[in-house]
């Protein structure tokens, strides 16, 4: 594993623009919050629900389904409701309160406000999915627009926006090309997929769930996915390559089509996971390297929100060839009546991946997005990106105690993997201890997938949101808790300090009699009521 320790030099000039900057006080309200189904007493109101019309005939609840006693619902008034949300809200740091270029592989860029409105407009928000589809011509109007957009940035032949977000995306994927081998009798053979290990871990989950079994490519020494361990995985039994690229430390692969080639002389198929797309829009797409799938994460690379982990939503693109086994209902467009309708008539599909036809409100959301930049601003944006991202690599370098491994001295795409490596040896300091502390300067870094291929990683990912003065910031945030490890280790070992967020116990996580995923396991694991 190669790194590079040496410090970069900084010209008068550079120095007189870009001064160092200030650290900024932080301190996070903390409020000793219940749980709002602890709150309010009964009889609180926060609305007056009207009583149902008497010419409204109800139709009757059979006895097997009607409840016997009304659900425990909270029970506040509307300044209560207001409160609890408020507090909660001064508890959570996100992309509108800090600089948070540390989500790694998410791709955590800014979300045009307007967009918001867009989707809830009750022409969007009061839609229902069973709707008749001459009252949704105009959702159906803008998906397929997205499709066709999606298809030029991609250069495949027809998309898919069903599935619910990027895992979704990618089983959908694996999905049709089980089912592509399958119609053609191979199936029986051909049950391996290939992955790399810095390729997202959902290809390979989802390849195990769709029932194959998983070869993963590890790097040569420079870093890149070994194209001598493909050589020597495929054969008769391939099925598909599924790789991300670039992989998650930031280095794209410049054999990626000497590795397509290989794959299909095996006679197996190529999904693009475009995960990290960010940095590659109107660059290079799919198609262009003889990909015959590929999907992208709406909710990364254009910029709908991800929303505390949801509501995700994902896309899947695919060749001429494969379109038959995209999931159905598929969007098609009548020229001769200028109307849209949904088609549930494909009996080679591999059925709904997700109730209806997709996350509504994200695709309205991307749909603008994409709209108000078009091909340049797309481009623009994937180049400042790149360069906002190799700008903070040229700062990051320069603080003791990190590393940028593999490739040296090479640039990088839209992120990068670092390693604490070195700092750890040093202090004994693990990367989480090191993320955590940044809780105190009002901002965070995310680690990366396990397994732990970098030892102590860090993976930052700029995109083209964040000013100059922003990644300064954040290096500078760095640079100091860096300082801290060496000079006082013990601070950054209790941190956080002044942060709401605590230190997680392992064993919480890993007790499965610990998990409360509900009111009512929270009552009955945390609270020790019986009988729930």
């Amino acid at each position: 594993m190669t790194a590079s320790h040496a410090p970069v030099s900084v010209s008068p000039e550079e120095a007189r623009i870009a001064p160092k900057p200030r650290l900024r006080r932080f301190q996070q309200a903390s409020w000793d919050e219940k749980l709002i189904f602890e709150l309010g007493s009964p009889g609180e109101r926060g609305v007056l629900v009207p009583a149902p019309d008497p010419s409204v005939r109800m139709p009757a609840i059979p006895a097997a389904l009607r409840r016997a006693e009304p659900p425990a619902l909270p029970e506040m008034s509307q300044q209560q409701v207001l409160r609890h949300y408020l507090r909660l809200s001064q508890e959570n740091l996100g992309a509108d309160l800090n600089i948070d270029v540390g989500q790694g592989t998410c791709t955590m860029k800014y979300s045009p406000k307007v967009n918001d409105q867009f989707v809830r407009d009750p022409r969007i928000a009061a839609l229902h999915p069973l709707q008749d589809e001459d009252t949704v011509q105009g959702v159906l109007g803008i998906i397929h627009s997205l499709e066709q957009l999606l298809k030029e940035i991609s250069g495949m032949d027809r998309v898919s926006l069903q599935p619910g977000a990027g895992s979704a995306a990618i089983y959908t994927n694996v999905a049709m090309i089980r089912a592509h081998f399958a119609a053609r009798g191979e199936l029986d053979r051909r049950d391996e997929i290939i992955t790399t290990i810095f390729s997202h871990p959902s290809n390979a989950a989802c390849a195990k769930t769709a029932g194959f079994k998983v070869i993963t490519l590890h790097p040569d020494a420079d870093g890149y996915p070994d194209i001598e361990a493909l050589r020597a995985a495929v054969g008769p039994r391939t099925a598909a390559l599924l790789i991300t690229n670039p992989e998650d430390t930031g280095i794209y692969n410049p054999r990626i089509e000497e590795f397509v080639r290989i794959v299909h002389e095996a006679g197996g198929l190529c999904s693009y996971d475009q995960a990290n797309a960010n940095g590659i829009l109107g660059i290079t797409r799919a198609r262009d390297a003889g990909f015959d799938l590929c999907h992208f994460n709406l909710h990364k690379t254009f910029s709908t929100p991800h929303a505390c982990g949801g509501p995700a939503a994902g896309a899947c693109a695919v060749t001429e060839e494969l379109a038959p086994y995209l999931p159905r209902p598929t969007v098609e467009f009548d020229p001769a009546t200028g109307t849209y309708r949904l088609d549930d008539d494909r009996p080679e599909s591999v059925g709904k991946m997700r109730p209806f036809y997709g996350v509504v409100p994200n695709l309205v959301r991307a749909y603008a997005w994409i709209m108000s930049l078009g091909a340049e601003g797309l481009r623009a944006a994937a180049e400042t990106a790149v360069l906002n991202n190799n700008y903070l690599l040229h700062k990051v370098r320069q603080i003791p105690g990190v590393s940028v491994p593999y490739a040296a001295g090479r640039p990088r795409v839209e992120q990068v993997r670092y390693s604490w490596e070195k700092l750890h040896e040093d202090t004994g300091l693990h990367s989480e201890d090191l993320g955590l502390r940044a809780a105190d300067f009002g901002t965070h870094y995310w680690t990366s997938h396990h397994p732990y291929v970098v030892p102590e990683p860090m993976t930052l990912e700029p995109t083209e949101s964040y000013t100059r003065a922003d990644l300064d910031e954040y290096a500078a945030i760095l640079a100091e808790i860096a300082r801290e490890a060496y000079e006082d280790p013990e601070t950054v070992r209790t941190a956080p300090h002044r942060s709401t967020i605590h230190r997680v116990r392992p064993e919480a996580l890993d007790d499965p009699a610990t998990w409360a995923v509900s009111w009512r396991a929270y009552r009955r694991k945390v609270l020790g009521e019986a009988g729930r």
